[in-house]
């Protein structure tokens, strides 16, 4: 299947889906910098596309274990679509990096076409994906070739019960197998990405960084955050990015990396071993980990990411509770002119942190959206 590059034909029955209405949104200043820009200066260069909301996993810090309602087919942006925002981002908006996302990317039939189609309009783009790995060792050699740079990867545990306690699916052999293979296809630097949860895999940390730097991986530690579907988090059973590297300091001594962070959600840390019965290292550096800590140090001062759902829904922070539509107006016809401006539009508003204008997400205020993870796209 050829993905066409030009404007799709509106769907029957398609328009304009709830959101926020762009009367709504306030206008621009007059004289505004290119480019998606907020109030408070921040411009955002990195978009993180979702292309469904459906997953073969339901990690319980995302999902129900019953699953969620799915979008309906024609709900969901076409790999045409798709294609024409990440063209519209990048050509006129100032858009330097895609993350693709999901719910689960690999269950998207056209995926490997949706691929090809970017790398065909963007040469350079850096294009990478966040993935469960489930059917990954059969796809990921194709997904080189069709142009993807390199591959996140969801990885809790390396032990088979904690990993189904997890996500609620016997699977963690298909996902090594596809870590694997996307290292083998050359799609690296390959990034793992572990929530730790309290009781459950916080004592893992040491022995799941010690086999990441064994194979070269990058892991970095996520701080578990309020987007969890069934809302039940709490602060008090969230291991915090403090308490991450109490764990690792058992084996391991941390120093700053010293590459600027350049708006990259995680921190990084060079790793190295520490010498046993004393506070120093000892040995050279095995390389790195990094901690995103959303809640107890977020870096919201510094974000630059854009994100589109599924249905292709403007979401301006990862917390926000207003979602402007973009699919709908492109289906009624609008031009990339038109697009562009709702884009903006939408990211003016984009709140100071958590989805308010202050940070906090303990703070009395605030407010779980509404989606989980998984149907927003991380």
């Amino acid at each position: 299947m050829s993905v066409q590059l030009g404007m799709p034909q509106p769907r029957e029955g398609a328009g304009s889906s709830p959101g926020v209405s762009p009367l709504s949104l306030p206008s621009r200043p007059e004289g505004m910098a290119a480019g998606l820009v907020d109030r408070y200066g921040r411009r955002a260069t990195d978009m993180r596309l979702s292309l469904t909301d459906k997953c073969n996993l339901r990690c319980t810090y995302c999902m129900p274990a019953e699953g969620l309602e799915w979008l309906a087919k024609q709900a969901v942006m076409s790999a045409e679509e798709i294609v024409r925002i990440v063209r519209i981002g990048v050509d006129m908006l100032g858009v330097r990096e895609l993350r693709l996302t999901g719910g689960e990317p690999l269950v998207r039939a056209d995926l490997l076409d949706i691929i090809s189609a970017l790398r065909q309009a963007h040469p350079e783009l850096p294009i990478s994906m966040t993935t469960n790995a489930v059917g990954l060792d059969r796809k990921a050699a194709g997904l080189k070739a069709a142009g993807l740079s390199r591959i996140n990867v969801s990885l809790d545990s390396l032990h088979e019960e904690t990993f189904t306690k997890l996500t609620r699916r016997p699977f963690l052999d298909k996902v090594l197998a596809g870590v694997d293979a996307a290292w083998a296809a050359g799609l690296g630097p390959v990034k793992l990405n572990a929530v730790l949860m309290r009781g459950i895999n916080d004592a893992e940390s040491p022995s799941l960084l010690a086999w990441a730097l064994d194979r070269g991986y990058e892991l970095r530690f996520i701080e578990q955050m309020p987007l969890d579907a069934d809302h039940g988090w709490t602060r008090r059973n969230m291991i915090t990015a403090a308490e991450i590297r109490e764990l690792l300091s058992v084996d391991y001594v941390l120093s700053a990396d010293p590459r600027d962070r350049d708006g990259a959600p995680a921190e990084r840390f060079e790793v190295r071993r520490r010498a046993p019965g004393s506070a120093a290292a000892a040995g050279p550096v095995l390389g790195t980990v990094g901690i995103i800590a959303s809640v107890t140090e977020p870096f919201c001062s510094d974000c630059r990411r854009t994100r589109i759902t599924a249905e292709g829904k403007i979401m301006s922070c990862l917390f926000s509770r207003e979602e402007v539509d973009l699919l709908g107006l492109l289906r009624e016809g609008a031009t990339d002119q038109q697009l562009a401006e709702r884009w903006q539009d939408a990211m003016w508003i984009k709140p100071k942190a958590h989805g308010m204008d202050h940070v906090g997400l303990d703070a009395p205020d605030f407010v779980q959206p509404d989606r989980s993870m998984s149907a927003i796209g991380g």
